[in-house]
C-alpha cells in the first residue's frame, strides 16, 4: 500500500497501459489502465480530453493511497444481469399492486430487447446510448410506449444507485409532445356511456366518477374501507384509500350518495373481502380486464367493421378526470381539490380550478360578511 508522496511515485511504475480515450457510442472520455495485474476501466464523465485526464490521475492516487474501497471497484453488471434483481425489487415494494409490477416487468422486456442496451454495463449508460434507444423505438411505436420505457430504465438506474452498485445516474430526459388526458365527459354523454356498460364496468364507473378515485385505488378498496355511516357532524360517509401513486394517496373521500347506494347493494350480494373481486374471490379485479371492457364498449367491432361510438382520448382515466373538473367547476379550490384526488402537489391540483366573474364575487361576498361580523362582534365588546 501507498501512504506517502514517494511511496505513490515508487507505485506509479507499477501502472500499464494507461490510456484516456472515447468510446464510438459515447461523448464522453473514459480511461483505462493496469494496476497490480487488474484492468481498471471508468468513464470519466466529461468531454474534454485534459479534464479525463486529471479525473483519471486523481482516481489513480486514491487507488494507490487505497482510498478506494473493494466495492467502489466492482464491475457494475449489465442491464441484462441486473434485470432480475430489478424485479424481484419490485416485487417486493409493489407486493399489493399487481398492476404496477405487471407495468414494470413489461416495461422492462421491451428495453431488453435491444441488444446494445442490453449487454451494456450499467455504469457505460449515458445520455448519448439512451439518444440512440429512442431513435430504435421510435421507428416501432408511438411517444407514449417510449415515455413508459424511458422511466423504467430510469428507475432501475436510480435503484442501482441506492444500492451502490453504480457511482452516478445519467439524464433520462422523457420525450415532449405526449398527449394529456384531459377529455371529460358531459352528463348526457356519461349517461349513453353508462347506458352501454356491462355491470362491472358500469360500477366501476360510478364509483370513479362520483368519488375521484384513481383506478387502481378504487380496485383496492375492500369493504373493511367502506364506512357508509357519517361520523361527527360529516354529512357523508366515507371511503378509505390505504395506498395509491403518490405520498398523499392514503386519504379519507365522502361517500357521494349514488355511490354509496350502489355499494350497499353490491355488500348485501358480496362473497369477498374484495368490492370489486377479479376471477377468484381472494383477489381484486385486474385494471387491465376492465380495460377491454372499456375498448369494446367505445369501440366495438374489428377492423373495417369498427364503430367509435365514444371520442378516441376518452379512456378510464377520464372517469376521476371529469370528477375533479366538476368538483373545480363546483367551486372547490385547488387545495380541496388536492387532498380529495390524493395529488403529490397543489400544481397537479391547480389545472381543475378555473375562477369566473361570479366565483370570485362571491369569495369577496364572503370575505365582506366575515369582515362584518368580526366588526359587530368588537363594537358589542366595546
Amino acid at each position: 500500500m501507498c501512504n506517502s508522496i514517494a511511496a505513490i511515485s515508487l507505485c506509479e511504475e507499477r501502472w500499464q497501459a494507461v490510456s484516456v480515450y472515447k468510446r464510438e457510442d459515447s461523448e464522453f472520455y473514459w480511461f483505462k489502465f493496469k494496476f497490480r495485474g487488474r484492468l481498471y476501466q471508468r468513464p470519466a464523465k466529461v468531454k474534454k480530453k485534459r479534464d479525463a485526464e486529471a479525473i483519471e490521475a486523481a482516481f489513480r492516487t486514491q487507488l494507490a493511497k487505497g482510498e478506494v474501497s473493494i466495492e467502489d471497484l466492482k464491475p457494475a453488471p449489465t442491464l441484462r444481469e441486473f434485470a432480475q434483481q430489478f424485479i424481484d425489487f419490485v416485487q417486493t415494494r409493489h407486493a399489493n399492486k399487481p398492476e404496477t409490477v405487471k407495468f414494470y416487468s413489461n416495461r422492462l422486456k421491451r428495453l431488453l430487447e435491444w441488444e446494445t442496451l442490453r449487454e451494456t454495463r450499467l455504469d457505460r449508460i449515458d445520455e448519448a446510448l439512451i439518444a440512440k434507444y429512442i431513435g430504435v423505438r421510435r421507428k416501432d411505436v408511438g411517444i407514449v410506449a417510449v415515455n413508459r420505457e424511458l422511466a423504467v430504465l430510469r428507475r432501475a438506474l436510480h435503484v442501482a444507485l441506492e444500492w451502490k452498485v453504480i457511482r452516478s445516474v445519467p439524464k433520462v430526459r422523457l420525450l415532449p409532445g405526449e398527449q394529456s388526458r384531459d377529455f371529460v365527459l358531459d352528463h348526457a354523454t356519461e349517461q349513453r356511456y353508462l347506458n352501454a356498460c356491462p355491470a362491472l364496468l358500469h360500477d366501476v364507473a360510478i364509483v370513479l366518477l362520483d368519488s375521484g378515485l384513481r383506478l387502481g385505488e378504487a380496485l383496492a378498496l375492500q369493504w373493511s374501507d367502506v364506512h357508509p355511516e357519517p361520523v361527527g357532524k360529516a354529512r357523508y360517509g366515507w371511503l378509505l384509500v390505504r395506498d395509491g401513486k403518490t405520498k398523499n394517496a392514503h386519504r379519507t373521500v365522502p361517500l357521494a350518495a349514488r355511490v354509496g347506494q350502489l355499494l350497499a347493494e353490491k355488500r348485501k350480494a358480496a362473497k369477498s373481502d374484495w368490492v370489486f373481486p377479479g376471477d377468484s374471490p381472494d383477489k381484486p379485479l385486474l385494471g387491465t380486464s376492465l380495460a377491454h371492457m372499456h375498448s369494446k364498449v367505445c369501440r366495438p367491432g374489428t377492423g373495417k367493421k369498427q364503430k367509435f361510438l365514444f371520442p378516441k382520448d376518452f379512456v378510464l382515466h377520464s372517469l376521476r378526470h371529469t370528477c375533479l373538473t366538476r368538483l373545480g367547476e363546483a367551486g372547490a379550490d385547488a387545495f380541496t381539490i388536492m387532498k380529495l384526488a390524493g395529488h403529490s402537489s397543489v400544481t397537479v391540483s391547480q389545472r381543475y380550478v378555473h375562477p369566473t366573474g361570479e366565483t370570485i364575487e362571491l369569495a369577496f361576498d364572503r370575505l365582506e360578511k366575515l369582515n362584518q361580523k368580526a366588526l359587530e362582534a368588537s363594537k358589542g365588546k366595546g
